[in-house]
């Protein structure tokens, strides 16, 4: 059963430039090249929530906790860390349309 992985963070200030620039040039390439597929993206403009809600999707969750157990993970995590606080997430069953 597919499963997708639900991330959620806020860009640091001063940092959305570098950040925009990261996330082009190695989070998704970085994400996708562990088997992950980018499959939502939301930018929060006004309200409480966290600024960037994102999502991916994998064939399984065996395939899932083999990719976040990765040292490829943890870097790309540490990566994003430089530019992004309150970095969350969770796994939830596949369906259609936006989850949170």
């Amino acid at each position: 059963m597919a499963v997708k992985l639900l991330m959620t963070w806020d860009i640091l200030p001063g940092r959305e430039q570098e950040y925009f620039e990261f996330v082009v040039r190695d989070w998704l390439p970085g994400i996708q090249k562990l088997g992950l597929e980018p499959s939502d993206a939301w930018f929060t403009m006004y309200g409480d929530q966290p600024q960037i809600m994102a999502s991916a999707q994998v064939a399984s969750i065996a395939r899932l906790q083999s990719i976040l157990a990765s040292q490829e993970w943890d870097g790309l995590v540490k990566q994003l860390l430089d530019y992004v606080e309150d970095f969350k997430y969770k796994v939830v069953p596949a369906r259609s349309g936006f989850q949170i």
